[in-house]
């Protein structure tokens, strides 16, 4: 199933789902080694990665929903794609929980039970990023129906307006 939104013949999702999943798990390093001794201002830093995946997540986000909305009902993956969209909505849900919690406080430093949140998110992040890959590497969720390991480029074979790098329509 090829997906529904594009730049360049590339899928969105896909380019933006690494952003806030390194902000995240950023955070939560940058969070530990605050708690365990580290600089003071690693907290503060990990909070504004916090601020920045959040933001970036919900991007990533409105991007697979044109994905998932394209996929056919009573498939195997409408049902990886809504567990997929389910965990990251839980993840996207802990974290907020978090930053809530961190936006007023005196200090943006974490702390032992904010951190148990965190990796909590974490792992369910990992969950849904395998989910993701199942999607896309076995499912071929997002992949270009004539994809194959000789497909010329995608600014190539019409995948910029139809058109072929040097020609006019």
């Amino acid at each position: 199933m090829e997906s529904r939104l594009k730049v360049l013949g590339h899928p969105v999702h896909p380019m933006l789902v690494m952003f806030p999943v390194a902000l995240l798990v950023t955070t939560v390093l940058f969070d530990v080694i605050d708690t365990v001794g580290g600089p003071d201002f690693l907290g503060e830093v990990a909070y504004w990665n916090l601020t920045v995946g959040l933001v970036g997540g919900l991007l990533a986000a409105s991007a697979g929903l044109f994905d998932l909305l394209a996929i056919p009902s009573g498939t195997r993956a409408k049902r990886v794609a809504l567990t997929h969209a389910a965990a990251n909505v839980a993840v996207i849900l802990l974290f907020a929980a978090v930053w809530a919690v961190r936006l007023n406080a005196d200090s943006r430093a974490a702390g032992g039970a904010l951190i148990a949140i965190e990796v909590v998110g974490l792992g369910i992040l990992g969950v849904s990023a395998w989910l993701g890959g199942e999607l896309v590497d076995r499912l071929g969720v997002g992949v270009d129906r004539d994809a194959h390991l000789d497909a010329p480029s995608s600014l190539r074979a019409g995948g910029v307006a139809g058109t072929r790098i040097g020609e006019s329509r």
